[in-house]
């Protein structure tokens, strides 16, 4: 395995480059860069001693044109999974859909009912549009947090662990070879302890930072956490648990159905692995947060690459906010 081309390749990889224009739209409502939910799973919404946590999520129109069922229920899954890596409760649902596919529409109802029942939130409300040329779906969710127990995306510091938490009892989708499919097929009781594992972390006050891993996949994940924390990590590859059929290639920048990047204190790293475990997720320690803003991978063979200098790379191109944990 060259570890250049693996970086180069993880680096260009379109669920990162996608995230490109984030800053400028962030940049038009936050001129200041001082919000300190920009950059975080879910906005986050002061309500005394609680925090309400606001976030949406659109398809990819190529998933949708893919398979509409399956994407009906990912528009689930990813907003669950918004809520659950801040350390919160998902409390309802709300969608905007436009078809003018009846067979459209019904896949991607039926795939929406089947999340609403696999994990447990309703959908209560949303707008339609039933005469659009195109299909398109998006969702926002709403979820409820004990505020001293907010996981952040952008307070990792140097001297942490990375500790990589991802159920491997999955399969490659059949209709998307970069979805890892672990909960469709599992009991919706299993799923839902696995999300309540990132609540637990949260209140026990294990964690110093937390990301759901999303569309750039774990090494692409690690990246938008560094970003905003304003640090940089060394990753051994070779520690990241693998499907045995797949490649570091194809592995690496995989959607995952149910997995978390977290970074916490050396000493609290078994207990943190130990938590995840209890919930049946395989969780290990991945690698170190450093202090220069670099995203390294290493191998056993003591070979080294740049994935993401953030001096010169961009993911989502957001900075750090002083005042983030002061929420």
């Amino acid at each position: 395995m060259n570890l250049e081309r693996l970086a180069e390749s993880l680096r260009e990889y379109l669920g990162a480059t996608r995230k490109h224009s984030i800053k400028n739209i962030v940049s038009v409502f936050d001129e200041k860069g001082s919000n300190p939910s920009f950059g975080e799973d879910a906005a986050i919404i002061d309500r005394g001693e609680e925090a309400l946590l606001l976030a949406a999520d659109g398809i990819w129109d190529k998933l949708m044109r893919a398979d509409p069922e399956w994407s009906g229920y990912c528009s689930i899954l990813v907003n669950v999974h918004d809520i659950a890596a801040m350390g919160g409760r998902p409390l309802g649902m709300v969608d905007v859909f436009s078809s003018n596919s009846q067979e459209i529409s019904e896949k991607v109802l039926r795939g929406m009912k089947t999340g609403v029942e696999k994990f447990g939130v309703p959908v209560v409300g949303g707008h339609v549009h039933p005469d659009t040329p195109y299909a398109a779906l998006d969702v926002a969710i709403l979820g409820v947090v004990r505020k001293d127990s907010i996981i952040y995306s952008s307070t990792a510091r140097p001297g942490d662990d990375v500790v990589l938490a991802i159920d491997m009892d999955g399969r490659v989708h059949p209709s998307c070879d970069l979805n890892w499919d672990t909960t469709y097929l599992k009991e919706p009781a299993i799923v839902r302890d696995q999300l309540s594992a990132m609540v637990e972390l949260g209140e026990s006050k294990l964690l110093t930072a937390g990301k759901d891993v999303s569309n750039p996949g774990i090494i692409g994940t690690l990246g938008m956490l560094l970003e905003v924390s304003g640090v940089g990590a060394d990753v051994d590859i070779n520690l990241i648990p693998k499907p045995p059929e797949l490649d570091h290639m194809h592995w690496l920048r995989m959607y995952p159905g149910m997995g978390f990047i977290v970074t916490c204190t050396p000493e609290n790293t078994e207990k943190v692995i130990e938590v995840f475990a209890n919930h049946k997720l395989n969780a290990c320690k991945i690698g170190k947060i450093v202090s220069t803003r670099k995203l390294d991978i290493m191998n056993s063979e003591g070979e080294r690459a740049t994935v993401f200098d953030f001096t010169m790379h961009d993911i989502t191109g957001l900075r750090p906010v002083k005042s983030r944990c002061n929420v």
